[in-house]
């Protein structure tokens, strides 16, 4: 990589809006030369301390699913982290050995590998609305399907099953809570309308609606949609399902193929590479 290709970003300041894995997004955009500014619009309350999680565990252990659905493989290593500080993990596996598994691409294949399951079925496009068709063509209506979640909803997975009869038992592991600190928030939004950001970056639909709540409360959500469009200011997010809230304020934000933290990191690189690049 060459030296003016590593500082691309130089004199770019990015907002961060993500909990989960922020340090590594800052230090991925700050090697090519941007600031940072981090301002988590959700926190996240971790699965090892989550009482909910714990509750559907042992709910899914006395009435076992006929099918698993594993949306990630941070997810289920999550999972399975949780249920061996309360001592379920042994029973946990042993109960997914005689269940039908399917998986959300190539990662949650992975950590089920990793934990001796064998999935099924794996969906190649990583999308839910692959792993919806797959299964509706599968057959689901009298089922019990357990659906695992990240706390950025269900994709549309649980609405479609329970429409086609399943008994959809969703669970999450980890769950969405209030900005740790609001008042970084607040200031984020008065950056990017004051022009004081050239790029925001979301990893989660959850957190782009709270955002928005923070910019609306604070009066500055047309100026910055206005510093979007005129300006150029690039919003940017991981997945079309965390773009939609953006896309529903009228932005349009630079969506990677794939819906991965790696390949968002790419995309904003790639943008301010081309933007800087001489003419001709």
């Amino acid at each position: 990589m060459s030296s003016s290709l590593a500082q691309v970003m130089a004199g770019q300041t990015v907002l961060i809006t993500a909990h989960r894995r922020s340090d590594e997004l800052a230090e991925a955009f700050t090697r090519r030369g941007a600031t940072v500014m981090h301002a988590a619009a959700m926190s996240i309350v971790e699965h090892a301390d989550d009482d909910q999680l714990l509750a559907d565990t042992r709910a899914l252990l006395a009435d076992p699913p006929a099918i698993l659905v594993v949306t990630t493989g941070q997810g289920l290593r999550g999972w399975f982290e949780a249920a061996d500080a309360a001592g379920l993990a042994e029973e946990l596996a042993t109960m997914l050995a005689d269940v039908r598994i399917v998986a959300r691409g190539p990662k949650a294949k992975g950590a089920l590998v990793a934990r001796g399951l064998t999935p099924a079925w794996v969906a190649d496009s990583e999308q839910a609305a692959e792993i919806i068709d797959h299964l509706l063509d599968h057959g689901v209506a009298g089922a019990r399907v357990a659906v695992q979640h990240h706390g950025n909803g269900s994709d549309g997975i649980d609405d479609a099953l329970a429409a086609a009869g399943a008994r959809v038992a969703p669970f999450v592991v980890y769950r969405w809570g209030p900005a740790p600190d609001p008042q970084a928030v607040t200031d984020s939004v008065h950056a990017v309308a004051d022009g004081e950001v050239g790029t925001v970056v979301f990893t989660s639909a959850p957190a782009v609606t709270a955002w928005w709540a923070s910019a609306d409360a604070a009066g500055v959500t047309d100026d910055i949609v206005v510093r979007e469009r005129a300006d150029g200011v690039l919003f940017a997010a991981v997945g079309p399902v965390t773009a939609a809230p953006l896309e529903a304020k009228g932005v349009t934000p630079l969506v990677p193929e794939r819906s991965r933290m790696g390949a968002l990191v790419r995309a904003v690189i790639a943008h301010h590479t081309e933007t800087t690049a001489p003419a001709g």
